[in-house]
Parts: structure tokens; C-alpha cells; sequence
């Protein structure tokens, strides 16, 4: 984005002030102005370290509307699994020859499952999917027997989350033509799950800070308390 638009967008956001989730969902939309549709973007800035094992942030949620974007979805499986995946709209299914396409630097997805017998192989990408974010994991749902279910609530909404170095969680919670109404569904479904995935070494308060930001826009500082009151 050019200086000048940064400078225009950023007209009228009161850059100090926290707005109720409502306002400042109507502020990121009415910004949201690139020839595409925009991805609205959420961060919250939580009391944690998670340099200590006890203040590790990490879990999945499913938007309640979804997330207005097709993902490519990778499972490592064999035989009946294999079949299952394919047959639950898997856009890449394999084994011994997927880790190695892999190896060979070919990622064409956006989410990778895997069956727990497939683990001690898929292991030996860490160091390449690790990095990405996408090294199957049973905490999140993706290291697991049921592929289908697993396939289905990636392919319909199903988003990861984990705590950054600086006590960071982003996330996208849909586009901007969802409208505010999915919108404010969809951040506190996330925003709840944030919460509930508090670990126990947390101390003081845990939701600090809230912003929501679309692809090119810039941040709105949202009122944390407007989101609670959203959920319920």
C-alpha cells in the first residue's frame, strides 16, 4: 500500500481508542478497498511466556461461518485411511512417496493430517513443515484416526492457532464481504476458544490487548470486553 492510501485508510481510527467489535469490524470493512476480497485478520496480545512449557498457547477452532477460503489439504495415510481421505475431498493423499515429494520441496497444501502410524515417517519433516506450521498435530486434531472428520473440518473452517515469541496470537477470521454480523460470529468463536485454551502457568490478566486489520488496511484496536459480551 502507498503512503498516500496508508494515510487515507488510517483517516478517522483513533489510533489510541478501543473500539466495541461491531465499530471496529464496520472501520476494517469500510477500508477493506483492494481489487480482492480482503482477509480480516485478528491479534491478541495475551499475558504469557510462552518460553515456559506451562504458558503455551495452542489449539484449533472451527468458525462458525467458515473461513472464505478453499484449503489444500494433504493427509498421510495408508490403505482404508487413504481411501477415506480421498473420499472426504483430500487434495493430496499419500505415504512413503508423499514425505518424499515433500523432502523434494513440493508443498501444494494448506493443512497437513496425518494417521498416528504415519507419525514416526512424517517426523522426519519437522524441519520442513515445522516452520510452515503445518507438522500434524493430536492437539489440534490433526494427528488422527478419523481423517474424514479431520478433512471435513479443514476443509469447513477449522483454524490453528498458536502463541508467538512475544505472546501473539493471529488469526484470520473470514473476509470482509462476510458482513459484520459472521464477522462478530466468527471472532468470538476464536476469541473464545483464545480464552479457553488459557494455560495454567498464566498469571495477571491473560486478554491484553485485540486488534482486527484487513489484508491492506490498517490495525483498529478493539475493546476486548465487547467481544466476551458478543459470545454469549
Amino acid at each position: 500500500m502507498s503512503g498516500k492510501r496508508i494515510v487515507k485508510a488510517r483517516e478517522g481510527i483513533e489510533r489510541t481508542r478501543l473500539y466495541p467489535v461491531g465499530d471496529a469490524i464496520k472501520l476494517v470493512r469500510e477500508r477493506a478497498s483492494a481489487k480482492f476480497d480482503e482477509t480480516v485478520e485478528i491479534a491478541l496480545n495475551l499475558g504469557v511466556d510462552p518460553k515456559h512449557a506451562d504458558q503455551m498457547v495452542r489449539g484449533v477452532v472451527n468458525l462458525p461461518n467458515g473461513t472464505g477460503r478453499t484449503l489444500r489439504v494433504a493427509v498421510f495415510a495408508r490403505g482404508a485411511k487413504a481411501d477415506e481421505a480421498k473420499a472426504a475431498g483430500a487434495d493430496v493423499v499419500g505415504a512413503e512417496e508423499l514425505v518424499t515429494a515433500v523432502q523434494g520441496g513440493t508443498i501444494d497444501f494448506d493443512r497437513c493430517i496425518a494417521t498416528p502410524d504415519m507419525m514416526p515417517l512424517v517426523g522426519r519433516l519437522g524441519k520442513v513443515l515445522g516452520p510452515r506450521g503445518l507438522m500434524p498435530n493430536p492437539k489440534v486434531g490433526t494427528v488422527t484416526m478419523d481423517v474424514a472428520a479431520a478433512v471435513a473440518a479443514s476443509k469447513g473452517g477449522a483454524v490453528e492457532f498458536r502463541v508467538e515469541k512475544a505472546g501473539i496470537v493471529q488469526g484470520s477470521v473470514g473476509k470482509a464481504s462476510f458482513g459484520e454480523e459472521k464477522l462478530a460470529e466468527n471472532i468470538a468463536a476464536f476469541v473464545d476458544a483464545v480464552v479457553k485454551a488459557k494455560p495454567a502457568g498464566a498469571k495477571g490478566t491473560y486478554l491484553q490487548r485485540v486488534a482486527l486489520s484487513s489484508t491492506m488496511g490498517p490495525g483498529v484496536k478493539v475493546e476486548p470486553g465487547s467481544i466476551v459480551i458478543a459470545q454469549n
